[in-house]
């Protein structure tokens, strides 16, 4: 279509950009024996020329083969609508909302008379999990489709905001670490068009940012919660039922816990209260995890496993985090921040632990506008052609060296240690000491931090010489280690004295006495002093600090789940 038309009083706007239909993994065209194996878990209907399948905005439970006939995917922006893909004769619809339940980001209708099956989403579900071949076609199928409406910003979702502005860096990694398609309007690049958008909606400037949901709802800097709420991203999960397992934390070990149970026939709901990953989500880049000789993202991992999870029916309940475990009768009862009560007969807890700050007074000043947690491609593309600080001498440090290197003029690298030998991989050290953009300082400490509505200079102290350096540098990259997310579990497990749990042989005679230990045997490998209640990943006393070792963790504790559920 060159130009805008009409369609049974609808206004059709071209695509921007080619048709998705050229990305042949993403739509593929089932062959007839394929069909016959669908159509065996569903049902064969006719349509009529107009009829919509599934409304933007719908639960997506109903999966669509086109037998005959033609059906369209189109996305709406107030009353037009643009084109996404042509689904013909031996196309399927979905993408990867069909795997969770959640909301439909597109409009699907007929544009011909035909005949369609139709599969429910329990069925595809089941299909996916016995038919190798189709799963893996509808699997990928599903992953591309979503990449391609993130790459394209087809999604339901507008953030007005201004890259400078803390509240909007927390929404887009809030939005990007969910893998939901939205459209990014930056304040700054284009004031006099954003004011337009922001009027229609009786927005001030000073609200900002603001996020406009399906296209009518404005939320005036929403928390993460109040976006998932808007979104849908929880509508999908029964909160009364009682869980064989429940999960708190969806970062590599918890994701693997639940792969590894919800694909072993457990109903797993898993509680996250921000978005999968953990820190690990965060990693740049993970180059010594088994099986990725080229490296992966920690982001892609977290998606992988995310979607894994999905697949065998797992559960998972986004930006509600676990505020109090019930620990004084069985089933355990878990709360989360937005009052809803959980039941479960076990508890898998990998919560994780959360970023130490630096000793400065006004850090939190500056977090978002110059103090990053993370090095994703979002914060390399605001410190590109800048000097930039990593302090921390981890793992996870040694990987945003190396990767804002790319981007960055220079990295200056700041550890208190004499060196990294202790605390780092080997072969992250090379790379950082082959690096002519990376610059390591040691026993150096950052001790002032200056600027206005932006961190504009920084002030690092040499511990050996006590000379003290200014720099005008705006980006700083913390990476100095975390404790443990474990202050909700009051009382209920025994934690070592920096309140990380333990596990196991690691508790002692005494402690389990202590903590009325009512079975004969003892705790299993990772089991807590609760019969019943694992600790996995970075939040178990004696981790190893290795997503390779929290996904190990993660999937042995499934075995020991399922002898406590036999006792």
């Amino acid at each position: 279509m060159s130009h805008i038309e009409e369609l049974d009083g609808r206004r059709i706007a071209p695509p921007g950009v080619a048709p998705l239909a050229a990305m042949d993994n993403a739509f593929p065209t089932l062959s007839e024996a394929q069909i016959a194996r669908i159509a065996a878990h569903g049902t064969r209907h006719s349509v009529g020329a107009g009829e919509v399948l599934i409304p933007a905005g719908a639960h997506n439970t109903r999966f669509f083969v086109v037998a005959s006939g033609e059906i369209v995917v189109v996305r709406s922006d107030n009353d037009i609508e643009t084109v996404v893909t042509v689904h013909t004769p031996g196309k399927f619809t979905g993408e990867a909302n069909m795997l969770s339940g959640r909301r439909s980001l597109v409009t699907v209708r007929a544009t011909q008379s035909g005949e369609v099956i139709e599969l429910t989403r329990d069925a595809l579900l089941q299909l996916v999990q016995t038919d190798a071949e189709l799963g893996e076609i509808f699997m990928r199928a599903f992953i591309l489709r979503r990449l391609a409406l993130i790459d394209r910003h087809f999604g339901d979702v507008v953030l007005v905001g201004s890259n400078h502005s803390p509240g909007t860096l927390r929404i887009r990694e809030f939005l990007s670490r969910n893998a939901h398609p939205y459209t990014n309007i930056d304040l700054d690049q284009n004031e006099n068009g954003v004011q337009v958008m922001l009027d229609r909606f009786n927005v001030d400037i000073s609200e900002v940012p603001v996020l406009i949901c399906q296209g009518t709802t404005v939320l005036r800097n929403p928390t993460n919660s109040e976006i998932a709420v808007c979104l849908g991203f929880n509508d999908a999960i029964e909160q009364e039922q009682l869980r064989d397992m429940v999960v708190v934390g969806a970062g590599p070990s918890g994701l693997a816990a639940a792969v590894f149970g919800a694909s072993e026939g457990l109903d797993v709901l898993v509680i996250e209260a921000n978005a999968p990953g953990g820190q690990a989500g965060s990693s740049s880049r993970i180059e010594n995890y088994l099986g990725f000789p080229l490296g992966i993202s920690g982001f892609e991992l977290a998606q992988r496993a995310y979607t894994q999870a999905q697949k065998f029916s797992a559960k998972l309940m986004i930006a509600q985090g676990a505020t109090k475990l019930t620990c004084d009768r069985k089933p355990y009862t878990l709360s989360v921040a937005d009052g809803t009560k959980i039941s479960a007969r076990t508890v898998v807890i990998a919560t994780g632990a959360e970023y130490r700050r630096l000793p400065i007074a006004n850090i939190d000043r500056f977090e978002g506008m110059g103090i990053y947690y993370g090095a994703t491609f979002m914060e390399a593309q605001l410190c590109g052609g800048d000097d930039v600080i990593v302090v921390g001498g981890g793992n996870s440090a040694g990987q945003a060296a190396v990767y804002l290197a790319q981007y960055a003029k220079k990295v200056h690298m700041l550890i208190r240690a004499k060196g990294l030998a202790e605390t780092m991989s080997r072969y992250l050290i090379r790379r950082i000491e082959e690096s002519p953009a990376i610059e390591l300082h040691t026993q150096t400490e950052i001790t002032e931090l200056a600027g206005e509505a932006h961190l504009e200079s920084v002030c690092w102290i040499d511990k050996v010489t006590g000379v003290r350096d200014p720099h005008a540098i705006r980006h700083v990259f913390v990476m100095t280690g975390a404790a443990p997310s474990t202050p909700w579990l009051a009382e209920c497990v025994v934690m070592d004295t920096n309140g990380f749990i333990k596990t196991g042989s690691d508790i002692t005679p005494e402690e389990l006495q202590t903590a009325s230990w009512p079975l004969t045997r003892s705790p299993f490998l990772l089991e807590t002093s609760l019969p019943g209640v694992f600790a996995v990943g970075d939040v178990r006393s004696g981790n190893v600090k290795r997503v390779a070792s929290a996904v190990g963790e993660g999937s042995i504790a499934v075995s020991m789940v399922h002898q406590a559920l036999r006792e």
